[in-house]
């Protein structure tokens, strides 16, 4: 379908007073740039990508449907590119013969067409709350097909920094950047290998405790339905188990999620003295990746603040260092938590990928919106104070130590000892002052309150949050391009010598050269892959292809079931001569 045809239909449409979206309508073509991301579509279709997208979300008549608008996002997640303003530099015939349309939408269409997903709907919801919803049904689906999770849950904050000055967000501690900074919280929760369930931003961040406690546990419980214990089990299993690090330790909360049949699994934040190296005994520990490892481990039974009692297991390294960690989980063995603990640095790769690979700290739009004025957010006139305090205490811990290494050394005699004691004396001095600042400080301190309303912060220190409802739309599509790319990825690892060249492998296939040979008699799509670097890579290819032929995938909007091939067309037609 031409250029020409494009507006020809267009008019008609209009004629008649009704603009229908285009149907897909493939043609032969050769040497199609980046078409290699079509072997990503059936992963793409299984993880649920137009699953929900008619009866959750609706556009206006127009040219592009809402199917051809989600597989474009969901391929450019998958080919890396990185924002929808650098769809500009990429040719939009050649992607159009990607979704059998002549042209892609240019980036002020594909604004208008996002901000339109995320502002009306089927269903008459709030946004923000339609867009939740969304992600509920495709996190309960994934939970459901989920099968290495085994009922634990992974939970973690990732800052996004912002640098623009659009509004002034209020400061959190980066870890990676080893600094506080502008921006905004979102809390993701994972499974056991790293892929996500689903996400909470908070632009006011209370705390990890208060996100888990008020969103993350409705949700969670809310997917996860009751396990049938039986009355006589002396430990049943839990429903599920919260793991995370030590910002989330609280006994009180330990004791809460009890009450309720969750567990938790976190680091010891206060562990005390180390154990006698006598209670460490060598077990064998199958990790999440499936490697064996042996590690040193013992445990006791603690009781933590006369609050909650806790299974405390360590692991001692080879250095000699004991790292503890706590659990309420009484159905898993030792050597299964400790392999559940250490797993959580599959979390932390998974945001490494995702910032390095799929841009998850980039803004999607531009602008603010208000924020609701029951917000509970830290005084500004507490956290000044409490600067001054920080500060005085600083100085004050400088000063005690030089007054303690302030020493008379050498021969007594009358003038050093006369410089010494007046020395000391004005240091005594200062320090006498110094802590009835503190004092004062301290008292201004508490008689401050901690925290205050958005609706009471004065005028000069309000600020308003980024939008953030086509953020969350598209963080969710690349959620589950992150899960298609993790399952192609197990296909490929069984046909490759390091398996950890599995999703460098993807990308190169991803950004590889296609024809595609539709035959309507025949109601199929063939997509030839180019050939690869080498052999092993091409044998990779061969075993994806076969793989995703199984599964029989038809074009969304299309009765064409796609074939997956390795070669070219020229390969073919010399094969036949």
């Amino acid at each position: 379908m031409g250029h020409g045809a494009t507006r020809t239909l267009e008019r008609v449409a209009a004629a008649v007073g009704e603009l229908v979206a285009a149907p897909p309508r493939f043609e032969p073509v050769r040497d199609v740039p980046q078409g290699g991301v079509l072997l990503a579509l059936p992963a793409l279709l299984a993880n649920g990508l137009l699953r929900y997208s008619a009866t959750c979300f609706a556009l206006p008549p127009g040219f592009y449907g809402i199917e051809s608008i989600f597989l474009l996002l969901g391929l450019m997640a998958l080919a890396r590119i990185k924002s929808i303003e650098q769809l500009r530099y990429h040719a939009p015939g050649e992607w159009g013969k990607l979704l059998g349309l002549d042209r892609v939408p240019e980036v002020r269409t594909l604004r208008q067409k996002l901000q339109l997903l995320c502002a009306a709907g089927v269903i008459p919801l709030a946004a923000e709350s339609r867009l939740q919803q969304w992600s509920a049904k495709l996190a309960a689906e994934w939970l459901e097909a989920d099968e290495h999770s085994r009922g634990l849950f992974y939970t973690d904050g990732h800052v996004r920094v912002y640098h623009g000055a659009l509004t002034t967000l209020p400061r959190r501690y980066v870890a990676r950047e080893k600094l506080c900074l502008r921006g905004t919280t979102d809390y993701w929760v994972n499974a056991l290998d790293g892929q996500p369930f689903f996400l909470v931003t908070r632009t006011v961040d209370p705390g990890m405790l208060t996100v888990i406690r008020e969103q993350i546990v409705p949700q969670l419980e809310a997917l996860v339905p009751p396990r049938c214990t039986q009355a006589e089990s002396r430990s049943p299993a839990p429903r599920f188990t919260l793991v995370f690090d030590r910002e989330g330790y609280s006994p009180e909360f330990f004791a809460e999620m009890q009450k309720k049949g969750i567990a938790i699994l976190t680091y010891h934040k206060f562990p005390g003295d180390d154990w006698p190296l006598t209670e460490f005994t060598p077990r064998p520990v199958a990790l999440a990746n499936g490697e064996q490892s042996t590690m040193a481990l013992a445990e006791r039974r603690v009781e933590l603040s006369g609050k909650v009692t806790v299974r405390e297991v360590r692991k001692l390294t080879e250095s000699g260092h004991q790292t503890s960690i706590l659990s309420t989980n009484e159905r898993l063995d030792v050597p299964a938590l400790a392999s559940a603990m250490f797993a959580r640095w599959s979390q932390e790769n998974f945001f490494r990928y995702m910032r390095e690979h799929y841009s998850l700290d980039r803004l999607v739009e531009y602008g603010t919106e208000e924020i609701p004025d029951a917000t509970r957010v830290v005084n500004p006139r507490w956290r000044e104070v409490d600067g001054h305090v920080r500060r005085e205490t600083g100085k004050l811990a400088r000063q005690l130590t030089l007054f303690g290494a302030l020493e008379l050394e050498g021969e007594l005699e009358e003038a050093k000892v006369k410089r010494y004691e007046e020395r000391k004396g004005a240091l005594h001095q200062d320090i006498t002052h110094r802590q009835a600042v503190i004092e004062k400080l301290k008292a201004a301190r508490k008689e401050t309150p901690h925290h205050v309303t958005v609706a009471d912060l004065p005028e000069a220190d309000r600020f308003q949050r980024l939008r953030g409802a086509c953020k969350y739309f598209v963080d969710t599509i690349k959620m589950i391009a992150y899960r298609a790319e993790t399952a192609m990825t197990c296909i490929v690892r069984e046909k490759l010598a390091r398996a950890d060249d599995a999703r460098a492998l993807l990308r190169d296939v991803y950004n590889t050269e296609v024809d595609l040979c539709p035959d309507l008699r025949a109601h199929t799509l063939t997509v030839r892959v180019h050939h690869l670097a080498t052999q092993m890579q091409d044998n990779a290819v061969r075993h994806l292809c076969a793989e995703l032929n199984a599964t029989e995938t038809l074009f969304p909007g299309t009765e064409l079931r796609l074939i997956y091939e390795l070669g070219s067309t020229q390969n073919h037609r010399d094969q036949e001569v």
